[in-house]
């Protein structure tokens, strides 16, 4: 083949010799199983990708479902160990230059990476259906085989982008990405619009569903784009089964997955299987509750019972906004006054959305009253020169044509030094062809999506050297000058970066400020050691940590709800995820007063590198551990109701016990698989404490309605499928009954001889432990009166093992149940279990020896009537305990 001569086209940042060395064209077979690319013997007139590199299993995904995926140990992990979400660093990714490999390719997964063998990837298949005449089944060889190949550059962003900076301001529902959540491929695959030609659509068909293989807790990932869209060539909509020349990675959607330029990163749908087109947007959980800007307004408690407004399509994000960054000067970049240099090259990307162009960076430095213009480069335009009939990758490069734009471009400026030391920042913004730009404020929203307000840098003067300062590094790492200005109580919706101006700029800006429940000490300068934390690990003096704070659990010990356990499985660890979890406005207000200090940063990043790295022995005895999650995958799912199912979960072999006293619960812990925030919530098992192998839990599932949303747990634990891992800890809990009167509360034995057990819904399986170990043993003298209230017959869970418990503790034990909503054949008690029934049924407290004790587990409601019911009739508060 002849050798093509270099094009003129710059290109900034200057790519590596092994990327931007022009090579021979490219002669692939477009047949090949599994193209292995080099870059060395194709001579191009345009960018090539820079090559990958090695990459292992790292050792902290060996003990999660991706232990087959090996992966960059340089990526930004954003969501703890599983799944990966991950950017690479800012200045890496922008100094590989226009195109991005593998390696250091954003990753967002919503959980586990489906595994596809190499030998299985040409019998890989996905349908093409619905609302078509000729709907059939496609392999990933006919794909490569029976149709023309394109190969075209697409820029993907996830729509996350910059989420940092709104987590800043007010924590949004999602995880904190920085400004890297975006990178650049050469996709090679089949344009969509030849296939669903294929299909043939029918009339009424609007909209094109897309569904992966990666099975999450509702549902497998889906979402949706209009027709007209795929269809247009100049969208350029591919089902592409390389990137840059390779097979897939696993984390890239490895064998074919959709790729969707100009638009936001979570419609190009990972490990293809669906292809449905329909009338209607996708209903996908996905689709609905993933990827929208909701108004301002909405809070993220608000949110949560506003089904109809996560429905609402015209909230839904399709195209990306602009949106840019400064990659140089870098983060805490230190520049000196003292160089002979008397420019400084500030350096970035822009990008924009449904094939619009940017059309111009500007700069300002003085906060937007003056702007100039910076310089702008665009290597996509390079492909646009590529001779006809020229191939990469085994597909034509199908983009001479093409007026849209589906990268992103680089911009610089030369600025005097002498400039930017009189300056106190440097702010950018871009703008596309349709004069579309970025705002100077930003729109926070519920999701913390689009971000895009101008990028500020800010920059301080540090003896004879101007530091630089981005807004804020991504995930947890500390860092940034919105953290600062937080930090110093500044107002960072103020419009002026938290700075206050005038008297009547702060009145223009004036915005309601996001409540703030303060978990610290202001007096408290104290530095602490890893060493002296860790001296805090026992049962004496039981320190733990908060967001980098440190607290004495000793004061609580014993006004714990949970009893001193769950402090003392807090010792000496970082319990920031679960306390934040699980616990309530006023408990966080409490926390001040058990501040004792802050952990300083090496040693804050020791530990949670101590606990990432922490591993469960497999072998152990004992499956539930205090101060360690441990997996256990679920088994099996049998309905016992119409909205109550058991969990079956295997633990890590079958001579393990549960360890689980009698009267405690255990800690389950899922992710959210939007936000990925962990959802850990307290239950109680069905199992015996001395239970092998296996456990169980009866779990009522609360389902949206029309009025309020479904159970953030049980819908999760409902989704997820059978294989899947679960994270457990425990035991915790205040009261453990030791048998035959006896029990333990807050590590006080104390002697109980009649139990009044009040209970609802799924709050029986605590009530049904006790129970059981009083009734199976014909040794214990305990009376126990269990007074359980539902809505139907059918909402009673565990009645037969209820009523079998009843026979076998004969004259100790008695049971009521009470139906607000009975059929016409129950013969049982009606109404509501209010005052008038607990008087009916318990009364006063006896004035016998009889030493007697309410426990109770229910919605919040019925233990608020059971508290004014039982104290009004006499009951000390101290004989109330609530599960």
């Amino acid at each position: 083949m002849a050798t093509l001569t270099m094009n003129t086209v710059s290109a900034f940042p200057p790519s590596p010799p092994s990327t931007s060395r022009n090579s021979q064209a490219n002669s692939d077979d477009a047949t090949s199983d599994i193209p292995i690319h080099s870059n060395k013997h194709l001579l191009k007139s345009y960018p090539l990708p820079p090559e990958n590199g090695v990459k292992t299993v790292q050792p902290e995904d060996l003990k999660t479902p991706d232990a087959h995926v090996e992966r960059d140990p340089r990526l930004i992990r954003l969501t703890g160990i599983h799944p990966l979400n991950c950017e690479a660093p800012l200045t890496a990714l922008y100094n590989q230059g226009f195109l991005t490999n593998e390696d250091l390719h954003f990753v967002r997964n919503h959980g586990h990476v489906p595994d596809c063998l190499d030998e299985d990837i040409l019998d890989w298949t996905f349908t093409i259906e619905g609302m078509v005449e000729r709907p059939f089944t496609l392999t990933v060889r006919d794909l490569i085989g029976k149709y023309e190949q394109a190969t075209y550059p697409v820029t993907l962003v996830c729509a996350g982008n910059r989420r940092k900076e709104q987590n800043m301001v007010r924590k949004s529902k999602g995880f904190s990405w920085g400004p890297a959540g975006l990178s650049t491929a050469l996709w090679t695959g089949v344009p969509i619009s030849d296939l669903l030609s294929q299909a043939k659509p029918i009339r009424g068909a609007r909209y094109v569903c897309f569904e992966g293989a990666d099975k999450l807790p509702n549902g497998y990932y889906g979402t949706s784009i209009k027709l007209n869209w795929c269809m247009s060539p100049d969208r350029g909509v591919m089902v592409a089964h390389k990137m840059n020349g390779c097979t897939l990675h696993k984390d890239h959607g490895k064998p074919v997955r959709i790729i969707i330029p100009g638009q936001i990163g979570g419609r190009s749908v990972k490990w293809l299987k669906r292809i449905i087109v329909t009338k209607e947007p996708s209903d996908n959980w996905y689709h609905i509750y993933d990827n929208r800007v909701l108004p301002t307004m909405i809070t993220p408690e608000a949110s949560a019972n506003l089904p109809d407004v996560w429905k609402d399509e015209k909230y839904a994000i399709y195209d990306l906004n602009v949106n840019s960054a400064t990659c140089y000067p870098q983060h805490d970049e230190m520049l000196s006054l003292d160089t002979h240099a008397k420019t400084y090259k500030v350096r970035g990307y822009a990008y924009g959305g449904g094939g619009r162009r940017i059309t111009r960076v500007e700069v300002t430095l003085d906060k937007g009253r003056t702007w100039r213009l910076a310089n702008i480069d665009y290597p996509e335009d390079a492909y646009r020169n590529a001779p006809d009939g020229d191939t990469l990758y085994g597909g034509r490069m199908d983009v001479w044509w093409r007026e849209t734009c589906f990268c992103w471009c680089f911009w610089e400026l030369d600025i005097q030094i002498s400039e930017l030391e009189n300056s106190a920042d440097i702010c950018i913004r871009a703008m596309d062809e349709g004069l579309m730009t970025q705002p100077r404020d930003m729109y926070w929203s519920v999701l913390g999506m689009m971000n895009n307000p101008w990028f500020r840098v800010a920059i301080h003067k540090e003896d004879r050297f101007l530091r630089f300062e981005h807004p804020t590094q991504p995930a947890l790492m500390p860092g940034g000058w919105m953290e600062r200005v937080k930090k110093a109580g500044g107002n960072l919706s103020n419009g002026f970066w938290g700075e206050v101006k005038t008297e009547d700029d702060e009145k223009a800006t004036a915005q309601e400020p996001e409540k703030q429940i303060v978990m610290t000490n202001p007096k408290v300068d104290r530095i602490i050691s890893l060493e002296e934390l860790q001296a805090h690990a026992g049962e004496e003096e039981p320190w733990f940590v908060v967001e980098g704070q440190v607290y004495d659990g000793t004061p609580y010990l014993d006004a714990h709800p949970g009893g001193a356990t769950s402090i003392f499985a807090a010792a000496a660890q970082d319990c920031t995820e679960e306390f934040l979890t699980i616990h309530s406005e006023n408990a966080k207000a409490m926390m001040p007063e058990y501040h004792i200090g802050r952990l300083d940063e090496e040693s804050l990043k020791a530990l949670k590198n101590k606990e990432a790295e922490a591993e469960s022995d497999s072998t152990r005895a004992i499956f539930l551990q205090p101060k360690n999650w441990n997996k256990a995958v679920l088994t099996s799912k049998v309905d016992v109701s119409h909205d109550s199912k058991i969990f079956t979960f295997k633990l890590d072999h079958p001579e393990q016990v549960l360890g689980l006293p009698t009267g405690q619960h255990a800690l389950m812990r899922l992710r959210d698989p939007a936000s990925r925030e962990a959802i850990i919530r307290a239950y109680t098992p069905i199992s015996y404490g001395d239970a092998k192998g296996t456990l169980d839990f009866v779990v009522k599932i609360y389902r949206p309605t029309k009025t309020q949303a479904g159970g953030k747990m049980t819908m999760a634990l409902d989704s997820i499928p059978i294989g899947h891992f679960v994270d457990f800890r425990g035991p915790l809990g205040k009261f453990e009954y030791l048998g035959e009167s006896v029990c333990r509360i807050g590590g006080k034995k104390r002697t109980v001889e009649r139990f009044i057990m009040v209970c609802g819904g799924s709050g029986v399986t605590p009530i049904y432990q006790v129970l059981r170990a009083v009734a199976e043993n014909d040794d214990d003298e305990t009376e126990c009166v269990v007074l359980n209230g539902n809505r139907f017959e059918e909402d009673i869970l565990l009645k037969d093992e209820l009523d079998d418990l009843m026979d076998k503790g004969d004259y100790r034990t008695r049971l009521v149940h009470s139906l607000t909503k009975p059929g016409d054949d129950w013969t049982g008690r009606r109404g509501r279990m209010d005052k008038a029934f607990f008087a009916e049924q318990v009364g006063a407290p006896e004035k016998s020896d009889k030493s007697s004790m309410v426990l109770v587990c229910g919605p919040e409601a019925l233990e608020k009537t059971v508290l004014e019911s039982f104290t009004g009739m006499g009951w000390k508060e101290e004989d109330i305990l609530f599960f």
